[in-house]
């Protein structure tokens, strides 16, 4: 018995050790350089990589584009200029680093010769590309090795930015890393409805494999501060960028596709022309596709729910039934305006579906939608579509009158 207990104890043992080892092929973190940013732009190159080039360090390739890495932390002590090779003082918490070519893999290869760490893209956070990149080239040439690569995860958010990729990927503020600061944008979808869905990589390879237009959050830069405003068109069959949606178009968007988790719908005063401002806290639409014969239209009810949280049109009273009645009409006809903008956009300006109707079509007529998935960007823009708003007003916040 005894010697059965010291075998069953040296068995498990063994395998206990063999289940507590470190991955053999791991690598430390204080030996790879970790990027946690990637930006796209159109082939711009360094001051670094010209210096370089007339040394002739350098390989057969064209200037297609310009790939900018995000390392944190920078390597201490290292401190060069920005847009030359790397970008990082005492004040700075990463690293930006850039090379031009013609294969971003290539591009990735090429860091190992200027590195004593090579890249990792276990982390990466975000990816921005260039309008201008994205007017040029397919999304899916752009990404093509990006969605092969085994290192990168597909919860990465993809954005675009309105100008550079390397200004979205730079900032004075001190400690900040841009990368993690376009990731936390992103949790105030609850507090405006001017933030689109997170699109990771995931989801973008999606939507390009349907072949469906889509969206893509736009990130504008000033002054080395970043903002998010507006979303990115993209063709569905081009994949490549056709214009932009503004701030109010996506607020009327949002009504369309009952993405609305947070916002203000600002209005004035019939009376006084006041600012008078609505909350949202429930909202809810349907898209009705209706067939007749070989016509399609589509109807569209909306339904919201909120508080009247500002009212500059002092000494009226916010608990007057009437005057209640007359501000919940003028939040609709605000919602309306923002639906009809956005819809005169998609159907007149850039010939899109970006709403989901195509979708809500499939689902509810598919015999239809196989008779006009083909084209429906442009059978789209020829459809009639009504809608409806109703706002109800249910709370004034903390207002004692």
């Amino acid at each position: 018995m005894n010697r059965y207990i010291r075998y069953t104890s040296l068995l498990a043992a063994s395998i206990l050790l063999l289940l507590t080892t470190g991955c053999w092929s791991s690598n430390e973190i204080e030996d790879v350089s970790v990027y946690v940013g990637l930006g796209l732009d159109t082939a711009n190159e360094s001051s670094f990589e010209r210096d370089i080039n007339k040394q002739g360090a350098t390989y057969p390739k064209k200037k297609v584009l310009t790939a900018t890495v995000q390392i944190v932390p920078p390597i201490a002590g290292k401190n060069e200029k920005q847009g030359g090779s790397s970008s990082s003082s005492p004040s700075k918490a990463y690293l930006n680093e850039q090379l031009t070519g013609d294969s971003i893999i290539q591009i990735f290869r090429q860091f190992a010769l200027r590195r004593d760490r090579p890249l990792i893209g276990h982390h990466l956070k975000v990816i921005v590309v260039s309008s201008e990149l994205a007017k040029r080239y397919s999304l899916e040439q752009v990404f093509d090795f990006i969605l092969r690569d085994n290192d990168i995860r597909p919860s990465c958010l993809v954005v675009v930015s309105h100008r550079s990729a390397l200004e979205a990927l730079s900032s004075t503020e001190p400690g900040e890393i841009p990368a993690f600061y376009l990731m936390g944008l992103v949790d105030n979808r609850y507090r405006s409805n001017k933030i689109i869905p997170p699109v990771t990589l995931i989801k973008l390879d999606s939507a390009m494999q349907s072949g469906e237009s889509f969206l893509l959050q736009n990130v504008v830069t000033a002054q080395s501060e970043h903002k998010f405003s507006g979303a990115a068109i993209f063709k569905g069959k081009t994949k490549k960028w056709i214009g932009e949606l503004s701030q109010y178009d996506l607020e009327g968007l949002s009504w369309i596709t009952a993405d609305v988790m947070g916002g203000a719908l600002k209005t004035y005063a019939p009376k006084t022309g006041h600012t008078v401002t609505f909350e949202p806290k429930k909202s809810h639409s349907t898209i009705v596709p209706k067939i007749q014969g070989d016509e399609i239209s589509f109807h569209i009810k909306v339904n919201a729910e909120g508080r009247l949280i500002e009212d500059w049109s002092f000494p009226e009273i916010p608990s007057s039934g009437g005057y209640i009645s007359e501000m919940e009409q003028q939040f609709e006809e605000e919602a309306r305006k923002q639906i009809e903008q956005v819809l005169n956009k998609m159907q007149h300006v850039y010939h899109v579906d970006v709403g989901g109707f195509g979708n809500e079509l499939r689902i509810k007529h598919p015999k239809v939608w196989k008779k006009v998935q083909e084209n429906w960007d442009e059978t789209f823009s020829h459809i009639p579509i009504t809608y409806e708003v109703n706002m109800r007003i249910t709370d004034f916040g903390s207002s004692t009158d």
